[in-house]
């Protein structure tokens, strides 16, 4: 793996984590919630730099589905991050108190749904370059050989991680959190352990199935491709 790759990898990784914490407002509190989206805000400024020619690309070469849709959801993400950065300025009460408006619930509202299709938009994300993560854990664990046992066993688990994620998107109300705001709080007995677990299935449910849909529609390009020769 190349130093640029790794780097990438490494930025990925960590804005992973600090959204899922940034997240967990109720855990974490305020103030550690907005310094973590002032470091999410530098890393997403570092991550779009190292991929900068992505956006020189966009409307060059053949679009087929398999590029249309990653497209989509990257501009889509892009979207809703710049919405949740923007939003958060005049509702800061720590950091940003200084500019800060009070009590303006429909910026809260809009800062908090954004936040959450994010979220899902950063799994579906993450799911588009799942072959490559995994390609990139191979090498980096000296893993070269195919086995079908250990195929099946991660996609046992795979099962099992959607089948929870959706138990925990039903428990967590993910619906109203991606269409409505609620200024009383949801109520959830909410636990640190409890919330990684719940949030990382939720993922699991979006990177799963985008990389299954993408392997699916890779095969139909192929057999669109094979018949138009």
């Amino acid at each position: 793996m190349n130093r640029n790759m790794l780097i990438r990898l490494v930025i990925d990784l960590s804005m992973t984590v600090l959204m899922l914490v940034a997240m967990a407002y109720q855990i974490t509190g305020n103030t550690i919630h907005e310094l973590i989206g002032v470091i999410l805000f530098l890393l997403f400024i570092a991550h779009n730099i190292l991929n900068r020619r992505w956006y020189k690309t966009i409307f060059k070469g053949k679009h087929n589905v398999q590029r249309i849709l990653s497209i989509s959801v990257n501009l889509l993400f892009l979207v809703s991050i710049a919405v949740v950065i923007i939003s958060s300025v005049p509702i800061s009460r720590d950091i940003f108190a200084f500019i800060s408006i009070n009590n303006d619930m429909t910026l809260l509202q809009i800062h908090v749904m954004a936040s959450y299709w994010g979220f899902i938009f950063m799994a579906v994300h993450i799911g588009m370059s799942w072959g490559k993560i995994i390609i990139a854990v191979r090498k980096m664990t000296g893993i070269t050989s195919t086995s079908r046992i250990r195929t099946i066993a991660f996609r046992i688990i795979a099962v099992l991680i959607v089948v929870y994620g959706v138990q925990a998107s039903f428990e967590r109300d993910m619906l109203s959190r991606l269409t409505i705001y609620n200024p009383f709080g949801w109520s959830f007995d909410e636990s640190s352990m409890g919330f990684l677990i719940d949030h990382l299935a939720i993922m699991g449910i979006y990177i799963s199935g985008t990389h299954y849909v993408l392997k699916f529609v890779r095969k139909q390009d192929k057999a669109i491709a094979y018949k138009d020769r």
